[in-house]
């Protein structure tokens, strides 16, 4: 089985049924043939950022870019430390 993909409109005009037109999220849910807990994940999201809820397939949102920034700087710098650990080690032992 493969997974639905929904674009950012489909995903905004369901958030505005319930939202804006004031239709139940079960009943929303239904009539979209989705599960509840999907059109909740995608309110929450909307209501969380409204201009950047559902930014599409391979984009990020500006919080999610710089953790993953923040995360590849964190690995260089491990490496780096590992680097320095080890040479501080070897220079250690040799007898100068």
């Amino acid at each position: 089985m493969t997974r639905r993909q929904f674009s950012r409109e489909f995903k905004r005009e369901a958030v505005q049924l319930v939202l804006e037109r004031g239709v139940s999220v079960a009943q929303a849910a239904r009539d979209l043939d989705l599960h509840q807990t999907v059109l909740r994940r995608w309110i929450t999201q909307y209501r969380d950022q409204p201009a950047g809820a559902f930014p599409g397939q391979g984009k990020l949102t500006p919080a999610d870019d710089e953790v993953r920034r923040l995360k590849r700087e964190v690995a260089r710098l491990k490496a780096e430390r590992d680097i320095l650990k080890k040479a501080a080690a070897y220079f250690a032992r040799d007898p100068l």
